[in-house]
């Protein structure tokens, strides 16, 4: 007999707790869990997580209530960013067709601030700083969510969007070897301004450039769908919660 919910902790608890008796808060079947300790029991962590839970647990942790309105919301996001994914992996990144995408806007902002906020580690770290800036912006949001917001559908639209950063810089690298994308200077290559040549040549690495943005444009795609998988098995428990 649970006095407490082994999950969620939540009180008090039915009166009887044979099969199928649940949680009436997270819904979990009494007759089915262990007897290990209870989520207020694991509240001791050694990082200061007020709830103690593992990695694995808040990858996909579903809220006590699930609403039918906030589910199918989430399914139609997850839809949208689905298809959204299939035409930004579409775009040729021998050309930068992806500067010419909303997203890049934004994720540009966030390239430029990385080179005045990295500007303080030297030369080297102010060019590399811009595209660490918008690879860094999506990663702290999405760790923020599942973090603090313990939000892992949040999260993976943070991972998400992560993906299309890299997808964004792919061309860029691409680029260094034969410039011909035009920079915010109004010019191309190193009279441009460019960082990847710049880069590159630092470490011996231009004339792999176009294998490297190849590469990067990859994982970029790769990234999203482990991304979009992410968020559909959260989407999956959602449901198993709201069923019950």
């Amino acid at each position: 007999m649970y006095a407490h919910c082994p999950k969620c902790d939540h009180a008090p608890m039915p009166a009887q707790q044979a099969f199928p008796a649940a949680c009436p808060a997270c819904g979990v079947i009494l007759a089915r869990v262990d007897s290990g300790p209870s989520r207020a029991q694991r509240a001791v962590s050694q990082d200061g997580d007020d709830e103690g839970s593992t990695w694995r647990e808040r990858l996909l942790e579903v809220p006590a209530q699930v609403t039918p309105f906030g589910f199918w919301g989430r399914v139609a996001l997850l839809v949208g960013f689905a298809l959204w994914a299939a035409v930004l992996i579409s775009l040729n990144y021998r050309n930068a067709e992806i500067n010419e995408s909303f997203l890049h806007r934004p994720l540009l902002i966030f390239h430029e601030a990385g080179h005045v906020i990295f500007m303080p580690l030297g030369h080297w770290m102010t060019i590399f700083g811009g595209t660490l800036g918008q690879l860094l912006m999506p990663a702290i949001m999405g760790g923020a969510l599942l973090r603090t917001n313990r939000d892992p559908f949040g999260a993976a639209i943070g991972l998400w969007l992560l993906g299309v950063s890299l997808l964004d810089v792919a061309p860029y690298i691409y680029d260094a070897l034969v410039p011909q994308m035009m920079l915010l200077s109004g010019r191309t290559g190193e009279a441009g301004g460019h960082d990847w040549i710049f880069l590159l040549r630092s470490m011996g690495l231009l004339p792999q450039a176009q294998w490297l943005g190849a590469l990067v444009h990859k994982l970029g795609a790769a990234v999203i769908l482990l991304a979009l998988g992410w968020a559909a098995w959260v989407l999956k428990h959602q449901h198993a919660q709201l069923a019950r």
